[in-house]
């Protein structure tokens, strides 16, 4: 499996805050075998996270794509809206089990308008912009993922366990 990452952070995009997220994605996935490029900073301009998302998608081909930030209800956080813009399929069952998991941690998490997608054969997910809630909202979905990019993928083998 293979990977990218693309962090929106107004000020993380001007050198004014390092991005501890993007970083600790990088680390999270490589760990669990997957290979992932050096994570991209962006800022919260929803035509700069949709073309972003259009280059990698459409002339990269990676099996998954995760943003970080943006999620929120601030008038800056565009990120839902720009994946919104760019998938050809909605896959909610991934935004409602992160929000599910982080109501157990914070009720800010009902908060979270993040969503995921398929664009293509590529998996796109939305995280919140903490390392923290991005990685507990990465883990929550974990287990689904390598299935969805599978089928994603064209894997025509039986979903069935049993």
């Amino acid at each position: 499996m293979n990977a990218v990452i693309l962090t929106i952070s107004d000020k993380g995009s001007r050198g004014e805050r390092v991005d501890t997220s993007g970083p600790a994605l990088v680390k999270w996935l490589q760990a669990k075998g997957v290979e992932v490029q050096e994570p991209e900073i962006v800022p919260d301009e929803q035509d700069l996270i949709s073309d972003r998302l259009i280059d990698w998608v459409d002339r990269q081909d990676p099996d998954l794509v995760l943003t970080t930030g943006g999620t929120g209800v601030a008038p800056r956080d565009v990120t839902p809206e720009a994946t919104l813009r760019v998938v050809d399929r909605l896959v909610p069952g991934l935004g409602e089990l992160m929000r599910a998991k982080s109501l157990l941690i914070t009720p800010m998490a009902a908060l979270s308008r993040a969503v995921a997608g398929i664009r293509g054969g590529t998996l796109i997910i939305n995280l919140p912009g903490s390392p923290k809630g991005a990685l507990e909202n990465l883990e929550a979905v974990w287990p689904a993922i390598p299935h969805a990019i599978a089928k994603i993928r064209g894997d025509q083998s039986d979903c069935a366990v049993n």
